[in-house]
């Protein structure tokens, strides 16, 4: 039976947690967060699904300490794995599991590596995203990728509803790859790294819009950001700040105005947009009175 420590969190460490136990794996120790207080948790917990199992739990601040690294040698993983796990793990740490580390992240990589890869899918309109299991090595996202599993993005997908799919698709990726690894014989192909590309983290203050923007690039960040995220918002001329937290692309729609303006056509609000065309907006959530509303340029 192979050993394996296991650094996770999140709806992806939850899944492929699971998927390792069904294998027959045995999981020595995991390693998680504790939930931050300041931000909403709406994703399942990896520790109440190790405390299911009996599974010895940790949750360091700091994962990188040499405390850490001797808990997982007294363990002695064949294998450690990262499921979504927010904090890089040193060398030290990667070189403690003697079959390998290896990581599953929510892109088809090489192409987004790096933080929230979703949400970046998302912004840029991709029409694909996945996940993908690789060989964890010191450089983040960059070793041997051993599973993909992709997913559809449709046009007017929310990140947390592609988030879902990626979840599965990591499940998929791993329950079929694992029986492989765990024989010695699993694929390990080099990514052609400077075919892709590295994105860092987001910040609430990132889901501001620029009016200036096309209608399709204000539609990508509103679902991109859609909560449970933070939400997509401007600031009106008085002050008062709306967020809009779902559209659709009106594409059979002439604007109303020749200039950006949120406005109510009957039961219905539309926003007219810099290049012409034409957004609904389905929820929004702020004080607006719905007269026509000029909307400012840039931030």
């Amino acid at each position: 039976m192979s050993r394996a420590v296991v650094f996770a969190y999140h709806n992806v460490g939850v899944r492929c947690l699971k998927v390792l136990l069904a294998h027959g794996v045995d999981v020595a120790l995991v390693v998680t967060h504790e939930d931050n207080p300041n931000e909403t948790i709406w994703f399942e917990s990896v520790a109440e699904t190790a405390a299911q199992y009996d599974i010895p739990v940790l949750t360091p601040a700091d994962p990188n300490r040499p405390v850490i690294l001797a808990r997982l040698e007294d363990s002695r993983p064949d294998f450690l794995f990262s499921f979504y796990y927010r904090l890089m793990l040193n060398p030290a740490l990667l070189a403690a599991a003697a079959r390998g580390a290896y990581n599953m992240h929510g892109s088809l990589l090489p192409k987004y590596r790096g933080r929230v890869p979703v949400n970046w899918a998302v912004l840029h309109g991709e029409r694909e995203t996945g996940a993908t299991l690789h060989r964890m090595v010191a450089k983040p996202d960059a070793g041997e990728i051993v599973a993909q599993q992709a997913v559809p993005i449709l046009p007017d997908d929310t990140a947390h509803e592609v988030f879902g799919k990626v979840t599965l698709a990591a499940e998929m990726a791993l329950d079929r790859v694992l029986p492989q690894l765990l024989a010695g014989t699993a694929p390990h192909v080099m990514p052609e790294l400077a075919a892709g590309s590295y994105f860092g983290g987001r910040k609430p203050e990132d889901g501001r819009i620029d009016w200036t923007k096309s209608a399709a690039e204000i539609h990508n960040l509103v679902r991109a950001v859609a909560p449970p995220y933070p939400g997509a918002f401007f600031d009106l001329a008085d002050g008062r700040r709306l967020r809009l937290l779902r559209t659709l692309r009106a594409l059979d729609r002439a604007p109303r105005f020749a200039a950006p303006t949120l406005y109510r056509d009957g039961d219905a609000v539309f926003a007219d947009c810099a290049d012409g065309r034409v957004l609904r907006i389905l929820a929004w959530d702020g004080d607006w009175t719905g007269a026509a509303t000029a909307l400012s340029g840039r931030p």
